[in-house]
């Protein structure tokens, strides 16, 4: 009788860690550009991929559509969002709206822990390695981590969940982009110094400045970004090439 009772308990706190489990590395590879632009995603190629079963497979699948970072057609399944020049820039345009009201925020309602969490995160960004040493094409996971921290502490001093959950999702959104900024010519840029001006300004209290930084930092992005748009290539497909390399 009671054994009766525990497992369908069991079974479906399995099946939802297995979901979230599969959420998280498909998430993961959607950020770091480890899939084909605008392919589909198929639940049984998922299944194959990242060995689950279907059921936790449309759950994850369902979660990442409900957050945008996957698209969903009617009885035709999922597929990766597609890149373009007008989302970018629509992109930006929001990010440094929000972006800004939370970096003021913060700044005015500062405290001597959020000071302290600032400049840690900026200490261990700058302490790693941005890039693999086997593959120099390639952002090191640790990095990515450390950067989105970086950010996050900027914002997080704010007192608006709201803000800054709205600042993740903008967030999730240009990583994309950014994978494929990394890739442009012509455009030099000392990605550490720009977030040390940043840090600096922001712990001084000199919001205009640490604003001004922070926007710069992001048009630069997307200005690299464009860059590559202009080739009249396919940038996502490329970088998703070269992750699997």
């Amino acid at each position: 009788m009671t054994s009766g009772n525990i497992e369908p308990s069991a079974t479906k706190g399995a099946k939802s860690t297995l979901a979230s489990a599969v959420y998280q590395q498909l998430r993961d590879d959607l950020l770091r550009g480890a899939l084909e632009a605008d392919s589909k995603l198929r639940v049984e190629w998922v299944v194959s991929r990242y060995g689950a079963g279907a059921s936790p497979v449309r759950e994850a699948l369902n979660r990442l559509a409900a957050e945008g970072l996957l698209g969903r057609h009617d009885q035709r399944g999922f597929f990766l969002m597609p890149v373009s020049a007008a989302e970018l820039e629509e992109l930006t345009r929001t990010r440094c709206w929000l972006e800004e009201r939370a970096l003021r925020e913060s700044i005015a309602h500062r405290t001597a822990e959020w000071e302290e969490q600032l400049v840690l995160a900026l200490h261990r960004l700058a302490r790693a390695e941005r890039r693999l040493p086997e593959n120099p094409s390639t952002n090191d996971p640790e990095w990515e981590k450390l950067h989105r921290a970086f950010h996050r502490a900027l914002i997080s001093a704010c007192r608006s969940h709201w803000l800054i959950c709205f600042c993740d999702q903008l967030s999730d959104q240009a990583s994309r982009y950014r994978l494929i900024s990394q890739d442009a010519p012509g455009i030099g840029r000392d990605d550490l110094g720009e977030h040390r001006i940043i840090a600096e300004r922001t712990l001084d209290g000199d919001a205009d400045g640490a604003v001004e930084a922070l926007l710069n930092h992001y048009r630069l992005t997307a200005a690299m970004c464009m860059e590559r748009f202009a080739q009249g290539c396919d940038p996502r497909a490329g970088v998703a090439k070269a992750r699997r390399r």
